[in-house]
């Protein structure tokens, strides 16, 4: 959905409000909404959905400053925030760290602007740091409760730094209640605080269905659909496409790689390679939503070749667009792809492995695989996930 300019205030929103509102703080929300917000559009979905039930309050990054209507019932308050992720910079670089500071005053800032906007039912936090931390000092200055929700960056990048971990480890124990988006990572996050947390799916609102079945023989249609990264796997992905023999690439019709990110001078290379060999390999850029979802009802299979995960939101929204999955064997998805079956598990976390996982799916059926995705559609419902939160 698009937001309004910032620069103007909201119409009819010039006065405080008075029905206490749940002001949910993310450092992910949409800003282009050109499919580059990862985990944001995720956000959005969630929110307009817990707009049904309460007004909601949004402090979100953004270009600049600002405060702004987003849909009925959810008003953002942005702060400004450089493109590139906070996880990604370097505190003991004197740029990176100005860099980080300003996020962390504007952050602050534009929480204050938000709990002061009105009455606040509860505070929630999407994603620990340093998004907690805001939530923290809300909850202590308006008097309200708050809970934090965690992603794999939370706790396998950030709790990694001994400081940064205690820092962690205290907004995580003062929280009413606290989630994870991953089952191991729940667990990692329970060894972390030393509290109960409970494990809630991140997963966005998909709005196409698929009309035509799976196909039982090939051949098949391939989407990589992410940000070009290291964690995601994507150079791992490329190296096993080269890995494939004649007989693989016969039983492949096409394999879309879509996204963006760090490491884009090595995926056009690696793309330019494959199809200088003569490979059906096309490559574009982030797509948006309707864009994505036309993606996944071309697919046969999704790849996920990810080095680090939990559970990826294209997990989810293959499972609803019931497109099975070719994945690396981390995080959970061993265990999401074991229990109903919906997929091919590569033997590790290599290229190599990889390369014979994409072989042995080419060579079967995807049909026989969508029976296991409708069985986990009732784990990725948005709409009971938002009711969970809705309750606090």
């Amino acid at each position: 959905m698009d937001s309004v300019d910032s620069r103007v205030p909201p119409e009819g929103n010039s006065s405080v409000n008075t029905e206490p509102a749940l002001v949910a703080i993310t450092s992910s929300f949409p800003i282009k909404a050109d499919g580059s917000e990862a985990a944001g559009s995720f956000a959005a979905d969630l929110v307009e959905e817990l707009s049904k039930e309460l007004p909601v309050r949004v402090v979100a990054p953004g270009g600049a400053s600002g405060h702004e209507a987003w849909c009925p019932g959810v008003e953002v308050f942005r702060y400004a925030c450089p493109d590139q992720p906070l996880s990604t910079l370097r505190p003991w670089n004197p740029m990176d760290a100005w860099r980080i500071l300003q996020v962390m005053l504007a952050g602050r800032a534009a929480t204050e602007a938000a709990i002061a906007h009105g009455p606040v039912r509860h505070i929630l936090a999407l994603w620990a740091l340093p998004c907690g931390d805001w939530a923290r000092y809300a909850a202590d200055k308006c008097g309200a409760s708050y809970s934090v929700w965690t992603l794999g960056s939370d706790i396998w990048t950030l709790g990694r730094i001994p400081l940064v971990r205690a820092r962690l480890a205290r907004v995580l124990r003062d929280a009413e209640r606290c989630w994870s988006d991953g089952l191991k990572l729940a667990e990692d996050t329970r060894a972390i605080s030393g509290r109960p947390v409970e494990f809630l799916p991140s997963t966005r609102r998909i709005s196409s269905k698929r009309s035509v079945p799976l196909k039982s023989a090939p051949p098949y249609r391939l989407l990589f659909l992410g940000r070009w990264h290291k964690n995601k796997g994507v150079d791992l992905l490329l190296d096993a496409l080269k890995m494939l023999d004649e007989s693989d690439w016969k039983r492949i019709e096409a394999v879309e790689i879509c996204g963006g990110g760090p490491l884009e001078s090595i995926v056009r290379s690696g793309v330019e390679e494959l199809r200088a060999a003569g490979k059906p390999v096309v490559l574009r850029g982030f797509l948006d939503r309707v864009a994505a979802e036309e993606a996944f009802l071309r697919a046969d299979w999704l790849l996920i070749p990810s080095r680090v995960e939990s559970i990826p939101v294209v997990f989810s929204d293959a499972v609803k667009l019931g497109c099975p999955v070719i994945a690396m064997p981390v995080g959970d998805l061993p265990r999401l792809l074991d229990d109903p079956p919906c997929g091919v598990l590569s033997a590790s976390a290599s290229a190599e492995g990889f390369a014979d996982a994409i072989s042995q799916a080419v060579a079967g059926s995807a049909q026989e695989f969508a029976p296991g995705m409708a069985a986990h559609l009732k784990t990725f419902d948005l709409q009971v996930v938002a009711r969970r939160l809705a309750c606090m």
